[in-house]
């Protein structure tokens, strides 16, 4: 029951943005551009310069870029035999791939582990968030038609701000730079609301899906990778890397996690299926209800 309860404010968020899109109607990809330009990298920025650098971004920083690449692999090989498309791939890396740790998994950590779990989580959010707004982007730029060719699926992810605040951030914290209190508090109130508004596009973006064009077929494989290869996936990592137990329950937590909501964001702005990715990270997220209490009992146990 009280797993429960920690999702309830996932779901209200989503709630808020699917009754709006329904009762008053919004241009989600106008408010992707705002959030993914202007919010995004005030949170990257705030994520890592708070958070002091250690061994642990290390370890976690392998096994997240080990686990992308590794489910990657996955994606090619299905697309390779099923003959998908560019964009098809692309779409299916976007939801396949990467998690939802931060408004979702840093939660459950702390639920689970306590303050321990959700400041490993939350090392692990950074490193993740770093992943999505790097790879996330090529693929969905490269999986555009108006983004053609690997050379212009680079030069998105040249052109994305979010990056430059996270660099940013760890120059600050290297070199101890103090920010002003009331410049400070501006950067707080950015980047606390970046998520909920990522949510919220997420939610327009549901109530515009058509459940009579939903690809079953790509839907179910996506599914699969996420919610049973990835954790099997970071039980292998979690066993090889010299990490204590705890971080090697949250390195299976977080890759049990279902489809991020950036994605549906990327896939907005660079049109790469947005349908699709939203609808993989709608099902998701209600399958994990089910999903999550069986590797948290797998891994307790």
């Amino acid at each position: 029951m009280e797993f429960i309860v920690v999702l309830v404010p996932v779901f209200c968020i989503f709630a808020l943005g699917f009754i709006g899109q329904k009762v008053i109607g919004f241009d989600p990809k106008a408010l992707s551009t705002m959030a993914l330009y202007l919010m995004s990298p005030v949170l990257a920025f705030r994520t890592f310069y708070e958070n002091e650098l250690n061994m642990d971004y290390l370890y976690l920083a392998v096994y997240g870029l080990g686990i992308c690449f590794g489910l990657i692999s996955i994606v090619y090989a299905i697309a390779y035999f099923k003959k998908y498309s560019k964009s098809e791939t692309s779409s299916l890396i976007l939801s396949s791939v990467f998690m939802n740790n931060g408004n979702y998994g840093t939660p459950v950590a702390l639920f689970a582990f306590g303050a321990v779990g959700f400041d490993i989580a939350v090392i692990f959010m950074v490193i993740q968030q770093l992943i999505m707004s790097t790879i996330g982007i090529y693929y969905a730029a490269k999986g555009s038609d108006e983004h053609d060719g690997i050379r212009a699926a680079l030069m998105a992810v040249v052109r994305m701000p979010v990056v430059y605040g996270a660099i940013l951030g760890i120059v600050f914290q290297l070199t101890r730079i103090d920010i002003s209190e009331i410049f400070y508090e501006s950067i707080n109130l950015v980047a606390d609301a970046a998520i909920p508004t990522i949510m919220i596009i997420l939610g327009m973006q549901l109530a515009k899906i058509s459940l009579k064009k939903l690809e079953i077929e790509k839907v179910s494989y996506s599914l699969i990778i996420k919610l049973a290869i990835s954790p099997l996936l970071a039980v292998v990592f979690a066993m090889i890397l010299p990490v204590s137990e705890i971080v090697r329950n949250v390195m299976i937590l977080m890759a049990a996690m279902p489809s991020a909501a950036n994605t549906t964001m990327f896939a907005l702005q660079f049109n790469t299926k947005p349908d699709f990715v939203s609808s993989v990270t709608l099902i998701s997220t209600l399958s994990s209800i089910v999903t999550l209490p069986i590797v948290l009992w797998l891994i307790s146990g």
